[in-house]
């Protein structure tokens, strides 16, 4: 038993293609193409941009492309894929997240002379033989039915005459007499007010009187 298993470290990105005869474990990151006879696993932390040809697969990180596997293909509920998967056995688990087409192989109809032939249930008499029994019956001759006696048509009455419309009597025009204007009277006139008596100028203040014995007198010189 070939226990060998190859990985590709978290921290590793590989670009290119991959074949080999063992099983493979992706945590790291891997864009190309991937063959494998044997297993391919993605861990949680793994992404794959490729489209893969394995054995079996077993998804639980990120895969985008297509699938191709000749056993099984397995999606966990932390896998994520964006592709096609064509495998004869798939398994998509509650709470994983995939987008594309499944192709499980083509459908083997069974030969028609193998398969029983079912019984068919037996027919139940449906209600048109009844009504086809009715209908052979001698009908019965339908009897004439009695006549009533015509009813005399109501006289007709005389319509009603309508009254004649009366004319209206012919209004006599009334004249308008002419209204007389009336004179208007003539506005009246304010009286003038009398022009207010111009002020009196005033007189120049008197100079101050100065006391007698204090007079000053000039010398002559």
């Amino acid at each position: 038993m070939n226990d060998i298993v190859t990985v590709v470290g978290e921290h590793t990105v590989i670009k290119g293609g991959l074949q080999g005869d063992e099983d493979l474990t992706i945590f790291g990151k891997v864009e190309g193409t991937i063959n494998l006879t044997r297993t391919l696993i993605v861990e949680a932390s793994g992404v794959a941009v490729a489209d893969i040809e394995v054995q079996d697969a077993i998804i639980s990180g990120v895969v985008v492309g297509n699938i191709t596997a000749t056993n099984s293909v397995q999606i966990t509920e932390e896998g994520r894929m964006v592709g096609d998967l064509s495998s004869p056995r798939v398994i998509i688990v509650d709470g994983a997240s995939f987008k594309g087409h499944v192709d499980m192989g083509d459908l083997e109809a069974p030969v028609g002379d193998s398969l029983p032939a079912s019984p068919r249930p037996a027919m139940r008499p449906s209600q048109s033989s009844g009504a086809a029994k009715a209908a052979s019956t001698p009908s019965r001759r339908a009897q004439p039915a009695a006549r009533q006696p015509a009813s005399k048509p109501a006289p007709a009455r005389p319509a009603a005459k309508k009254p004649a419309a009366q004319r209206p009597a012919p209004q006599r025009p009334v004249s308008k007499k002419p209204q007389e204007k009336k004179p208007s009277k003539p506005a009246a006139r304010k009286p003038a007010k009398p022009a207010k008596p111009a002020k009196p100028a005033r007189k120049p203040p008197r100079p101050p009187s100065v006391p007698k014995g204090k007079r000053k007198v000039k010398r002559r010189r």
